[in-house]
């Protein structure tokens, strides 16, 4: 099995997003990230979904989902023609002799302390998924208190959109 990434342009509407997850799950696939979150247009959304699955199956789920009255596009974005980035915040036990040590794991990793408090340091950062568990590896032996990651939002390289392309052909079909 191998990771895809595909970028579903969708309309705004409410049951978008159930629908599609349900047909993942009729198919016994487990989405590994999904973000979901408006686009440059109001009416459209964007969903970045990542599945691990094989080429065929994922195929026909494709074929499935463009049938879908509310799907407007879905690219399968390659890896190395995107832009790919999540987001973790994490809460790490410091003291202030740890302190210090937990700052310098922050920098090495371009991450930014949002929180500090007396026992605890919160930290944001964003960046590829290997890049968030090589930094949260480092802070690990601190204490993680909390913990929370956002699912994968990637965007092709260059100057094309999905999204200009994908209004056009809606406009013409209106």
């Amino acid at each position: 099995m191998s990771k895809h990434t595909l970028s579903v342009l969708v309309e705004n509407k409410p049951g978008v997003l159930a629908r599609i997850a349900a047909l993942f799950s009729r198919r016994g696939f487990n989405i590994d990230s999904l973000a979901v979150g408006p686009t440059e247009h109001p009416d459209i959304s964007r969903m970045t979904i990542v599945v691990n699955v094989e080429d065929l199956p994922l195929e026909q789920v494709t074929k499935q989902l463009n049938k879908l009255v509310n799907v407007i596009k879905i690219v399968e974005l390659d890896p190395d023609a995107a832009v790919r980035r999540e987001l973790v915040l994490v809460k790490v036990r410091a003291d202030s002799e740890t302190r210090s040590q937990i700052t310098e794991i922050v920098q090495l990793f371009r991450a930014k302390t949002v929180d500090v408090s007396p026992d605890a340091v919160t930290v944001e950062a964003t960046g590829s998924s290997d890049k968030l568990e090589a930094m949260l590896k480092m802070l690990e032996p601190y204490g993680i208190k909390e913990l929370v990651q956002s699912g994968m939002v990637a965007v092709g390289r260059g100057a094309r959109s999905i999204t200009d392309r994908s209004l056009r052909a809606l406009d013409r079909s209106a």
